[in-house]
């Protein structure tokens, strides 16, 4: 702008001795056209600057709310995740204590199943125990030597009553006493015992039958078998040989095997006709398929 002030100062200046009025207004007006044709177009050009940047101010402007609203819906969003895990986490904690709840209840329902499991149990051995006791003796002495028979169970009445005479007696009716309440262990440790002491007695076959009983109600079936062996093995002649070989098919019959179980049933009726092992013997066959 002081360019073009000092250019016409000095056109002025340079004509001002020669020239008209008319001729210095007509220079005056063209040079104010030239004036504002150049500030017009930097006025334009500054003013299309100016749009523009309005413009891109503007796009700025909103490509910075955009960015807002979605910062603000981000925060939205993490604000629900939060809540979300906060409502999860509780019903986890929820769900531990309904756990644990339903542990301890279980826990004490196992332990009152397991008393009546014990106890039903406990019932039945002593049902089975009275009933095989009850099968076992209703015929003791009842052998082809009645004699001999009604000697030996004289002497096992008088035991049963509490009235033994000798060490012996004494050591066996204890023995006996351990096995009538159930304590198959001590008892035959007992009878065990006895027989260390009084290997060939009168009572001999009877204390081995008892220790192999001893197993069969504890359920140990194969120490059962062999124990009711050496009963018609080392008594032959004693009256506990048919119940001894009665109870050791059955023990085979408790473990599966029922080709054993049959001999041995078979030989029982065979060896020992007429007799209640012998009926009883028939009728675990018909059972056996």
């Amino acid at each position: 702008m002081n360019k073009y002030i000092f250019l016409l100062s000095f056109l002025l200046m340079a004509v001002f001795g020669c020239a008209t009025v008319e001729d210095l207004k007509r220079v005056q007006s063209e040079l104010d056209q030239k004036i504002t044709i150049v500030v017009d177009g930097k006025v334009a050009a500054t003013d299309e600057k100016l749009a523009a940047l309005k413009t891109e101010s503007a796009a700025m402007r909103d490509d910075i709310t955009a960015v807002r609203k979605n910062l603000a819906e981000t925060n939205a969003d993490i604000t629900d995740i939060r809540d979300n895990l906060r409502q999860l986490r509780g019903q986890v904690e929820v769900l531990r204590k309904d756990l644990a709840a339903l542990s301890t209840r279980a826990n004490r329902k196992d332990e009152e199943y397991k008393e009546l499991r014990e106890n039903i149990s406990s019932a039945l051995n002593n049902a089975v125990f009275k009933i095989n006791f009850i099968e076992n003796f209703l015929d003791i002495g009842k052998k082809e030597d009645l004699t001999e028979g009604a000697e030996n169970g004289d002497k096992l009445k008088e035991l049963s009553k509490g009235k033994p005479s000798s060490d012996k007696e004494l050591a066996y009716a204890s023995a006996y006493d351990l096995f009538k309440d159930g304590k198959f262990d001590k008892a035959r440790e007992a009878f065990q015992n006895f027989l260390k002491q009084y290997s060939n007695t009168e009572y001999s076959d009877n204390a081995q039958f008892w220790i192999a009983e001893c197993f069969y109600f504890e359920k140990k079936y194969e120490n059962a078998i062999l124990e009711y062996e050496k009963v018609a093995k080392n008594y032959p002649e004693g009256d506990k040989v048919p119940y001894a070989l009665l109870k050791q098919g059955i023990a085979f019959l408790n473990l599966g095997d029922k080709t054993s179980a049959k001999l041995i049933l078979q030989r029982v009726i065979k060896d020992y006709p007429n007799t209640n092992q012998a009926r009883t013997a028939k009728a675990q066959l018909l059972n056996i398929k």
